[in-house]
């Protein structure tokens, strides 16, 4: 019996594997709405078997995108266009999930394969913001420092871009509080500078992306699953590590929060980060044990025996794949092979099956 194959459940919903789709940003917006790529890239993976597919991280705000080619869920516009990606992602079998999230200081950027410099606002960029004026790396702009009228700005677009998120029929949402983006900037000592009621100590740090959570919770359906991303550390001397992480991680579950999928680093240019296959792993492993809530591994999960042992172990209770996803959006369905499970294929694929 394999216990990557077999079904989770999370409130009213049977996800049929624990193989989720992993946020991954495409670049390929305009004005915040997704277009055909998004529908070929999602549908996909969810016709090669996942359990659950997440869209990349939609921006809450137009200033709150990574770059201006980014997802957005600021408008019924963008919401109307995920809907016939949700549904046919539904129709496949999987699950449709989208993450919510706020770049902050990391905003207004080129995408990747244009270079990944910062934009100003004279070449189609914007003021990046932040928990203070802290800047990335030398070569990124000082953010604005966040009011507290900008703070409460910040969680209504979060609890708006939620309603849409259901009308656009998703049935999971998962608030991005990792990689270094606005919420994880609160958290962090290295980013968070501020002598007010969300910066200072801990209790302070986790204000913000506590409320976020809660207002997220408590607007979602009850029956359905709210899900985290947290950098577990910053892999930096003096900033945010694992011990803060499940002091975090314990505050979310008694918000309602369902699964902590769980990252590393993004905060800081110069981290040292140990990559290497399963290196976040551990991560996964300490919050599900120290505080009970379920937990997804993610980082360099490349091969089925892989991704079972993470599953059996009890390390985690899903993978969440992202590289080897893009490079075999059917991952699912030869593993399930290599691990000789039996599992459903599409009709239309049935001639290429052993």
């Amino acid at each position: 019996m394999s216990r990557l194959f077999s079904t989770i459940k999370m409130r009213s919903l049977e996800i049929r594997n624990r193989i989720f789709v992993s946020p991954m940003c495409q670049y390929t917006c305009v004005d915040g709405v997704p277009e055909q790529w998004h529908m070929v890239h999602l549908g996909s993976r969810a016709v090669g078997g996942a359990g659950l597919v997440m869209v990349e991280a939609t921006a809450v705000c137009p200033e709150g995108r990574i770059s201006p080619s980014d997802c957005g869920l600021w408008n019924d516009t963008q919401a109307e266009a995920f809907t016939p990606i949700a549904d046919f992602i539904s129709s496949q079998g999987a699950v449709p999930a989208i993450q919510l999230g706020h770049a902050g200081r990391k905003s207004s950027t080129e995408p990747p394969w244009l270079g990944g410099k910062s934009l100003p606002p004279d070449a189609g960029g914007w003021q990046p913001v932040a928990p203070s004026a802290v800047a990335f790396s030398d070569e990124s702009p000082v953010p604005h420092a966040l009011t507290t009228i900008d703070v409460e700005e910040i969680c209504y677009a979060f609890e708006q871009a939620t309603v849409r998120a259901r009308k656009a029929g998703f049935k999971v949402i998962e608030v991005h509080m990792a990689h270094g983006y606005l919420l994880h900037q609160f958290l962090s000592p290295l980013s968070n500078k501020r002598d007010d009621q969300f910066g200072g100590k801990l209790e302070n740090r986790l204000r913000l992306p506590l409320q976020v959570a809660e207002r997220v919770r408590r607007i979602w359906p009850d029956q359905l699953p709210v899900m985290v991303r947290i950098s577990a550390t910053d892999w930096k001397d003096g900033g945010w590590d694992l011990d803060q992480s499940v002091c975090l991680c314990k505050e979310l579950e008694l918000l309602g929060i369902d699964l902590i999928d769980c990252s590393s680093g993004g905060l800081v240019a110069d981290a040292a980060i140990p990559a290497g296959p399963g290196f976040q792993v551990p991560f996964a492993t300490k919050i599900k044990e120290a505080t009970g809530i379920a937990t997804g591994a993610v980082g360099l999960i490349t091969s089925p025996v892989q991704a079972e042992q993470i599953i059996s172990n009890g390390q985690a209770d899903v993978v969440f794949l992202a590289r080897e996803l893009l490079r075999n959006p059917y991952w699912p369905l030869h593993a399930a092979d290599e691990l000789q499970v039996v599992i459903p294929w599409p009709a239309q694929y049935q001639r290429a099956k052993k």
